[in-house]
């Protein structure tokens, strides 16, 4: 063993003094490495030269093995560091680039066809705002920081309860009594210290609405609040946003794309009017499944990626709902309402029917 390793270091040792690259020198190596193995496949038993090798070939053949799967790993976190900072260095300023630490990170978004280097940039420059911090916003915002979307808003003016624990599971118990947006900051900046979060404590109300959604790209709406949702509806509407919508109720959940200004309905299109009360109880009335909201807000996470990454087909025109119960997912068509007052008065959707 030891007269390998002499040999290695001193094959290693003359190619610096000639000035051989790393590769010329590796070659070298493995090439002494080879005649090894050959050695001692072919001397027979006993041989002085097996002996003063190590006196078999399969310690060899591991180390080999052992070698060949760190510089394949080496060289396809090349391949992914030069496809990502390719995608970047076309369209993006270089101060925009991807960290090493980053590119480890999104390895495997990178490494698939519909997200690659461009989706992945697609994701760093994308401006999400999320309404609540609670169960469905729970999920939807660990996914999103996890992601890797690069600036990620959120708004919410409730403070952490302990019923709330055993489903919005981006607070935990030191959280309770502490605003929600900074119990989710707080979260998100451990998950991805790589991005930008902007709580806001305090309720979405028609004074700020729109200066709020102009500085993001996409709405991800997790509110409980029907008079918030319809605010959010509006806004987002006039703005040209998309909003992806989730709901939920005891063991069933909905989530769905909202997008008039690239054909598709409103959510005032299909429900122009607030159920009644006692048809749709809030959690604290009706109760909730822990888990649900994580199904639910882990989808309202996919459909912003997918947006962003322009990867799929998005939940545009569709709703999907889930019924955690039973296990069935089902998916129905929703469409534009020719007299809607939202999103036909604003003269971005056409058509006419219902969910």
């Amino acid at each position: 063993m030891a007269l390998v390793l002499g040999l290695a270091a001193a094959i290693w040792g003359i190619g610096i003094f000639v000035g051989l690259p790393h590769r010329l020198r590796w070659v070298g190596i493995g090439l002494l490495w080879l005649a090894v193995v050959l050695a001692h496949l072919a001397l027979p038993e006993g041989h002085p030269l097996r002996a003063a090798t190590g006196g078999t070939a399969a310690g060899w053949v591991l180390l080999g093995g052992l070698v060949a799967v760190v510089a394949v790993y080496r060289m396809a976190l090349g391949f992914l560091k030069s496809r990502a900072r390719g995608a970047l260095e076309g369209d993006a300023p270089q101060e925009a680039l991807f960290r090493d630490a980053e590119l480890r990170r999104y390895a495997r978004h990178i490494i698939l066809r519909e997200v690659g280097g461009p989706g992945q940039a697609r994701l760093k420059r994308a401006r999400v705002l999320v309404i609540g911090a609670g169960g469905l916003g729970s999920p939807a915002l660990m996914y999103l920081a996890a992601a890797g979307v690069g600036t990620i808003g959120v708004i919410d003016d409730d403070t952490v309860d302990a019923t709330n624990l055993h489903r919005q599971v981006i607070h935990g118990d030191p959280d309770i009594g502490r605003a929600k947006v900074h119990s989710a900051a707080d979260k998100m900046t451990t998950i991805n210290p790589f991005i930008t979060i902007r709580p806001y404590s305090r309720r979405l109300t028609e004074v700020d609405a729109k200066d709020l959604f102009d500085d993001y790209d996409l709405i991800l709406d997790g509110t409980d609040s029907f008079e918030t949702r319809y605010l959010a509806n509006r806004t987002a509407v006039a703005a040209g946003k998309p909003m992806t919508s989730g709901a939920l109720t005891q063991w069933e959940g909905q989530v769905s794309v909202f997008d008039p200004a690239n054909g598709g309905p409103c959510y005032a299109c299909v429900f122009p009017t607030p159920p009644a009360p006692e048809l749709a109880p809030s959690c604290a009335e009706a109760g909730v499944i822990g888990p649900l909201p994580g199904v639910v807000g882990s989808m309202m996470a996919l459909e912003a990626v997918k947006l962003i990454t322009g990867a799929g087909a998005v939940l545009r025109g569709e709703m999907m709902i889930y019924d955690g119960l039973w296990g069935e997912t089902r998916k129905i068509r929703v469409t534009p309402r020719a007299d809607c007052p939202v999103c036909h008065g604003a003269g971005l959707a056409t058509g006419t029917g219902r969910a």
